[in-house]
């Protein structure tokens, strides 16, 4: 079978796995958005109990390889609690815990690039802490981090072939077992980088187009 029909052949299963990709992608990235800000908070916050819970959780996830995070979730937690995941729901944990820790770092980072003077001026009018972090602060981390969100969109997205390891059907493990059922890895895993590279440069597009915008839009103000 020559290069053309092969392609041809295996571009259904190829496409059928990379909407798996984006669909882990996009759902673990919305989640990871509440537990990376929920994180920022606890860390940023002045009660030590959740100072110390961001930092456990932060320390874990950083410190140890995702496939590592994979295996524990998937083989380790749920045979312990003696039930059985659904790969696809283990695999947006497994994700979501881990950008969520990258994102909680991204967030903190833009709160901080907040000039300080914002909420000193803000609590010289009367208002409360969180109000002002809620009117003032936060909008304007919002647009700081909005270009780091997106690069993390992109390294989500590339962490869910590690994901492969559990048996998801995402566009690694559908490449994976063309070529245990073909014996053509060169061809395969071509398609695959290909696919990936197109999606990426998409992305990585759109994240410049969003940081130009903003930068125009901060340069007018």
């Amino acid at each position: 079978m020559n290069f053309y029909l092969f392609f041809l052949q295996s571009l259904p299963q190829l496409l059928e796995g990379l909407s798996l990709t984006l669909q882990l992608t996009v759902f673990s990235l919305i989640f990871a958005i509440i537990v990376g800000m929920i994180s920022c908070f606890f860390k940023i916050s002045t009660i030590k109990p959740l100072n110390w819970i961001a930092d456990v959780y932060l320390s874990l996830i950083r410190g140890t390889p995702l496939m590592v995070q994979a295996y524990f979730l998937y083989f380790g937690v749920a045979k312990a609690l003696n039930m059985q995941i659904p790969p696809f729901w283990a695999s947006v944990i497994v994700l979501t815990l881990n950008a969520g820790a990258y994102l909680s770092e991204i967030f903190r980072s833009g709160i901080s690039a907040v000039n300080k003077g914002q909420m000193e001026a803000a609590r010289s009018l009367g208002l409360p802490y969180h109000v002002a972090m809620q009117k003032v602060i936060i909008p304007q981390a919002i647009r700081i981090v909005i270009p780091s969100v997106v690069n993390q969109f992109i390294i989500t997205l590339k962490d869910t072939s590690i994901i492969s390891v559990i048996g998801i059907g995402e566009l690694m493990r559908v490449g994976t077992l063309i070529v245990s059922r073909t014996f053509r890895g060169f061809e395969t895993y071509g398609m695959i980088a290909i696919v990936y590279w197109v999606v990426i440069m998409i992305l990585t597009k759109i994240s410049h187009v969003i940081e130009r915008r903003l930068s125009n839009g901060k340069s007018r103000s």
